[in-house]
């Protein structure tokens, strides 16, 4: 079925004027989506609407199918899709309060040998609406409302590629900034790519002040063609030129993740290799002890190697972190839940 969350404002508009209703009620019913509500839980409209818009449209989107709360606080859902799909999302708490890690794919087609999320494939993309509702659901889970905001950062780093579901993603990103909505500036988002070089120039242009996220994860072409296939299409070179492009467009630095692999780009000439790479550019490198995923075969670099190789790319001149280990315990990288999920149903 439809989902009338994929429509703005002005469409819902049309959408109530042609069922009949005075167009006040297109506000009435986004609020209730803003809030995280199925159509069958509005209760500010008439059942005559409720009626037809469920005649026509899903009740809901998106709803939480499972969640899971790790020990150190931080939550995973599985969401249900209004055709039975299957996505995953991560919130987790900080200081200056809660980012949600939203999922932009059923699946993902890019193949990288250490993310559970490609595992089966890419199945469809997320539309608008569902986004943004999977974000609804979460405020709403944590306790928010349509004037309450819970969620306040947003990172696109769940199953999926974003630049992969361009439109969507786009349309998601500048809704979910309008003030009637969630609210969220571009500014508190963060879009993690695996360098579709088109893409990041395209957006470069969009006058969106995200912060760009690369995953980089290797340091010379052969080493990234060995774990990501992307770099047949897209050289570390093109990369960084288009990410200089990013910058010089938006102001904004970008940052690269690199996930440490035991054994395969955590040794000391993998730290002076990505310090000669990247030193002088307007970025920080943010490394990832792997979450690691079963199928994969690929292990994590242990604490105290991944803070060494942290110290030698900042005694280098580069500003780097180590990323905080969360949710381990509840499977928490991409595609892992999911995955086990389609496994034990047989699908």
């Amino acid at each position: 079925m439809k989902i009338l969350y994929d429509y703005n404002i002005e469409q819902l508009q049309n959408v109530v004027q042609q069922l009949g209703e005075p167009k006040y009620r297109a506000k009435q019913i986004y609020s209730n989506f803003v809030s995280g509500k199925s159509i069958s839980e509005m209760t500010n409209i008439p059942l005559s609407l409720k009626t037809k818009l469920l005649e026509n449209y899903a009740d809901a989107p998106v709803s939480i199918y499972k969640k899971l709360i790790s020990k150190d606080g931080t939550v995973k859902y599985l969401f249900s899709l209004s055709d039975g799909n299957i996505v995953e999302g991560v919130v987790m708490t900080y200081k200056y309060g809660k980012t949600q890690c939203l999922s932009t794919q059923v699946g993902c087609r890019m193949g990288c040998k250490f993310c559970a999320s490609t595992l089966n494939g890419l199945v469809r993309n997320l539309t608008k609406g569902e986004m943004l509702f999977t974000i609804a659901l979460a405020n709403r889970d944590f306790g928010g409302t349509d004037k309450k905001r819970e969620i306040t950062n947003v990172v696109l780093m769940g199953s999926g590629e974003p630049l992969d579901n361009y439109d969507n993603v786009i349309a998601f990103l500048r809704e979910l900034a309008l003030t009637d909505n969630l609210n969220v500036s571009p500014r508190n988002v963060s879009l993690s790519t695996c360098g579709l070089v088109e893409g990041m120039y395209k957006l470069a242009e969009e006058g969106l002040p995200l912060n760009l996220t690369l995953s980089l994860h290797a340091t010379t072409d052969e080493k990234r063609k060995a774990i990501m296939p992307v770099a047949n299409a897209y050289s570390i070179e093109e990369i960084i030129k288009a990410c200089k492009y990013y910058f010089n467009k938006t102001g904004r630095r970008f940052i690269f993740e690199y996930s440490l692999v035991k054994g395969i780009n955590d040794k000391d000439e993998d730290a002076l290799q990505l310090i000669a790479l990247l030193k002088g550019l307007p970025c920080h490198v943010n490394l990832i002890r792997l979450n690691e995923v079963e199928e994969t075969g690929l292990k994590r670099t242990d604490d105290k190697s991944a803070y060494a190789f942290q110290a030698k790319l900042q005694a280098g001149g580069l500003s780097a972190t180590v990323r905080r280990l969360m949710g381990s315990d509840i499977e928490g990288a991409c595609g892992q839940l999911r995955n086990k999920h389609i496994g034990g149903n047989g699908n």
